[in-house]
């Protein structure tokens, strides 16, 4: 046995007198000092709510730990104290974790640079060297929209923080600085916008997006089946003021209403109709009324010199007059159909599809055309022709603000309106599709009758119901994001780019409102 080394001798023997152990390890002596016993606090079981008249067991005591505080529901005040003399809670996370988005405030400098306002820790490239880069793009944002930015302020800081969030997101840390000077050598490579449709506005995707929808719609063919739910009811030709019939009578028993009394379209007088009529006797408002708010109050002006309705003309010239009652119309030139298609379709050079355009000029004899444009269904040029007034038939005002031809041009004119009507006997039969917008004003001009007709200011129609139809150019620039008849009042209009733009529309429509009939 080994010897004791007597570490325990200080403490009494749990067993006292009644130890039985040979040689104990503990001390048996009365003298010892009493022994501290831990003091450790308890808690006392609350007892439950009785529900039932059945006693309930009172639970077991037992040691208390520190006491547990829910941050989200605040601290207890009864455990205050002992929160206090123990060491501090553990903070628990409150609700979802979410992945923090870096978003980009629309911040500018007092020089007009944008400021990107991110988390610079969620960015892989430093915030102050995408900064540096948002300036050299917004520098030359500027430059290329020089001509357009006193009407759009905006424009081209908005465009450079978009176009550094789509190199950014593109790219990585390394490749970041090299995309945006490839960027910048694009914008050096882009023409000069004239407007903000032009096609070198906006970002590189907004350029790819528009590219890759032109290429849609330059690839697409239209075809006779593709228009056929477009193609209008003779009803709703005769909603729309087309003339269906022929009009009784021989037609073209009076060409020219010279001598007689009728009223000025332009500004509503009586006058009579002359051949040599004095010059700026009529003032005028080539522009149209529109509806706008001034001082929260309703206002009607007009778009050529934004005067208020009730002021008089801003422009001088002759009086004119238009015809629209198929009765007048027909008695001015004949009217008749469309030729019919021929048995053998091989022979036939009539196309399925047309799209048509006319320009009008005022003459003795009312309104009547002065050139026709005709495009296929590709958008390929078939007919440009200027005509010659019947005789008897003069010009009084050619209207250049919007037809676009000057008296010198139509000078060179060598095809009367009947000669006119045979060469487009050479594309437009009895089934020929006819494209065109507001086209019951070129087929009366021309004095056609057709039932196959698919009218753009009918498919798109005006929020404010018939008879009200938008205009081809806002069309063309809503759907198409081209701007045309950009002549200002000056120029005129172009009737080729006229017959495009309305057989563009036509595709538009066919790609996004009519997918599932252009699949089958």
């Amino acid at each position: 046995m080994f010897s004791s080394l007597g570490l325990f001798q200080s403490l009494p023997c749990p067993g006292r007198n009644n130890c039985n152990r040979p040689s104990c390890i503990f001390s048996h002596s009365i003298d010892l000092p009493s022994h501290h016993s831990l003091n450790i606090p308890v808690q006392k079981a609350q007892p439950l709510p009785q529900t039932s008249s059945t006693a309930v067991v009172p639970h077991a005591v037992v040691p208390s730990k520190r006491p547990f505080h829910n941050i989200a529901q605040g601290p207890s005040s009864s455990s205050n104290a002992s929160a206090l003399s123990g060491p501090p809670t553990q903070r628990l996370r409150v609700g979802t974790v979410q992945k923090p988005v870096a978003v980009s405030a629309a911040s500018h400098t007092s020089t007009g640079v944008p400021i990107i306002r991110i988390n610079a820790a969620q960015s892989q490239v430093a915030l102050p060297v995408r900064q540096a880069m948002l300036k050299t793009l917004y520098e030359h944002f500027v430059v290329l929209y020089d001509t357009i930015l006193p009407l759009n302020p905006t424009l081209a800081s908005e465009h450079a923080l978009r176009q550094e969030e789509q190199v950014y997101t593109k790219s990585t840390k390394l490749t970041y600085r090299n995309a945006v000077i490839n960027s910048i050598a694009a914008l050096k490579r882009r023409p000069i916008p004239a407007s903000t449709s032009h096609p070198s506005v906006g970002t590189e995707e907004d350029l790819a997006a528009r590219a890759e929808s032109r290429k849609k719609l330059d690839d697409l063919q239209v075809t006779r089946l593709l228009l056929k739910p477009i193609v209008m009811s003779v009803e709703a030709m005769q909603t729309w003021g087309f003339i269906t019939e022929v009009p009784e009578g021989l037609g073209g028993d009076q060409s020219s209403a010279e001598g007689k009394i009728t009223q000025c379209e332009r500004c509503t007088q009586s006058y009579m109709v002359k051949n040599n009529p004095i010059a700026e006797e009529c003032q005028y408002h080539w522009g149209r009324l529109f509806t706008h708010k001034v001082n929260g109050e309703r206002m009607r002006s007009y778009s050529c010199c934004q005067k208020p309705a009730e002021e008089g003309g801003c422009s001088r010239g002759h009086h004119v007059f238009y015809e629209s009652k198929a009765q007048d119309l027909h008695s001015r030139h004949a009217f008749s159909f469309t030729r019919p298609s021929v048995a053998d379709t091989e022979t036939d050079t009539a196309l399925d599809v047309v799209a048509l355009d006319c320009e009008m000029v005022y003459t003795t004899g009312g309104m009547r055309v002065a050139r026709v444009s005709v495009v296929d269904g590709s958008g390929r040029q078939v007919f440009d022709e200027l005509v010659r007034m019947d005789d008897g038939v003069e010009v009084i005002d050619y209207n250049t603000r919007f037809s676009g031809i000057t008296q010198e041009e139509h000078a060179q004119a060598t095809l009367s309106l009947s000669s006119i009507r045979k060469s487009l006997d050479a594309f437009i039969n009895h089934d020929t599709i006819v494209i065109g917008h507001a086209l019951h004003n070129d087929l009366n001009t021309l004095r056609i009758i057709h039932h196959q007709c698919v009218d753009t200011a009918i498919i798109f129609p005006h929020r404010a119901g018939p008879p009200y139809r938008r205009s081809l150019r806002d069309l063309a620039k809503e759907h198409l994001g081209l701007t045309i008849q950009a002549g200002g009042g000056t120029s005129g209009h172009s009737s080729v780019e006229d017959s495009v733009a309305t057989l563009n529309l036509v595709r538009w429509y066919i790609l996004n409102k009519l997918k599932p009939t252009a699949k089958t």
